[in-house]
């Protein structure tokens, strides 16, 4: 029987291939005296002998053979059966065992994230594709949020990923990573290389939610490539995210003072900033990060590979154009047609080569970004799920940028860099 439950701080819960990038890279952090939550990690052999258990496993042998409307039959069918079947006892009893020491040694409700045998590797992020739960105390919910984060990988949205990058679900795996809430002052992100070859940190009140969901515009810090702080932009933060379950710090509405305030001193900043080069110098290769700030500092939540290029303007008479600056938040330089929306509901009118003018950087965004020339957003940052999903796709976009839904017309000539952060449109529509 292989091991299906190793501490984060045991070198064998490095191994990619059983507890995937994302436990790994966060069990190599702390390998490396980085500061990371405690915490274990759930290996996919437990999801495979799962499949077998519940006989998902013959299930999945009919994909093979099946056309698409009957794979979409059985991907459901698999999917219901991670949900309704018990946990085989081999699997349930040293989970229970390990969930019950974690949360005695912490005092503190659990997190149960994804960590898929194909995420966080580079040219497939999976950046907001599974599932993450929060604050889970009781028994029960615990155990829901496993076979939850399991039945994400034949979720609609994950299938779709996967099949733009010719990924079968029957392929991989589901590794998980249980770990304590942590309770959040502050939390952002770090991308490792910018443009201009300095690094940029992201920050906002709470949890990091609100960033990698595109509800906010956290503060901007911008650093050269030594730690030196070079530029802040304070974001507008009007709300913190939380938990509101189990005595966690709940979720809440922001003074506009706080919301205006820094995240992070000076001091902070830096020791941040020597955190992301050692998670880059780690992976080998430019990283983007999540983290954490409690009472007792920082820890980091993710390391990732990071896709990032050099910024160029192809035809400098858009240099004379009115611009707005934002968060940099894609790759490359688009130019199309705006087509400016103020509600989801008005996603239809997106035709393809637009560029996209909207409020929230949300993930219903994902299912368009393959039929854009780039994307402008009113709140959101850099480090943000999409963000994440358009350097990947190699689609320019900018997040937060100030009244974008009113002063770019609909309609007209737009030109967006994701790289250096700046949208710039002519004054007659197309």
């Amino acid at each position: 029987m292989p091991q299906l439950i190793v501490a984060l701080s045991s070198p064998e819960a490095t191994n990619i291939e059983l507890f995937g990038p994302k436990a790994a890279n966060q069990s190599s952090l702390g390998q490396a005296d980085l500061p990371i939550p405690d915490g274990f990690c759930l290996s996919s052999e437990a999801y495979r002998i799962q499949l077998k258990y519940s006989k998902l496993d013959q299930v999945i042998e009919k994909l093979a053979s099946s056309d698409v409307q009957e794979a979409r039959l059985l991907a459901n069918q698999i999917r219901i059966g991670l949900f309704d079947h018990p946990i085989a006892p081999e699997i349930l009893d040293p989970l229970l065992f390990a969930r019950e020491e974690l949360l005695q040694r912490t005092d503190s409700p659990l997190v149960v994230r994804s960590s898929a045998l194909v995420e966080d590797r580079d040219g497939s992020s999976f950046a907001g594709q599974f599932e993450s739960f929060l604050g889970l105390a009781d028994e029960n919910e615990f155990l829901t949020a496993i076979r939850a984060c399991w039945a994400a990988l034949w979720s609609v949205r994950a299938l779709r990923y996967m099949g733009t990058h010719e990924i079968a679900p029957s392929d991989t795996a589901m590794a998980l990573l249980i770990q304590p809430l942590i309770k959040a002052e502050s939390s952002g992100g770090g991308l490792s290389q910018m443009a201009d070859g300095g690094m940029l940190i992201s920050a906002t009140w709470g949890l990091g939610e609100a960033i990698a969901q595109g509800e906010v515009v956290p503060d901007r810090y911008e650093l050269d490539s030594d730690g030196s702080l070079l530029h802040v932009d304070t974001g507008r933060k009007t709300h913190k995210m939380g938990c509101n379950l189990h005595g966690a710090i709940p979720s809440a509405i922001v003074s506009k003072e706080y919301s205006e305030k820094r995240c992070l001193d000076d001091e902070q900043v830096r020791e941040l900033s020597r955190y992301l080069k050692k998670a880059e110098a780690l992976i080998g290769m430019a990283a983007e990060i999540e983290w954490a700030r409690d009472d007792d500092g920082f820890k980091l939540l993710q390391v990732r590979p990071l896709q990032m290029e050099k910024s160029a303007i192809p035809d400098e008479l858009w240099a004379r154009r009115p611009g707005l600056r934002g968060h940099p938040a894609g790759i490359g330089w688009g130019i199309g047609r705006a087509c400016v929306i103020n509600c989801e509901c008005e996603l239809s009118r997106v035709a393809p080569g637009d560029i996209l003018v909207t409020q929230v950087a949300g993930p219903s965004l994902t299912q368009i970004l393959p039929m854009v020339s780039g994307v402008v957003a009113e709140l959101g940052g850099s480090t943000s799920h999409l963000a994440s999903l358009a350097r990947e796709k190699g689609i320019p976009m900018v997040l937060g940028v100030l009244d974008a839904i009113q002063k770019i017309p609909d309609g007209a000539q737009v030109a967006v860099d994701g790289v250096a952060g700046i949208v710039r449109w002519t004054n007659q529509p197309s």
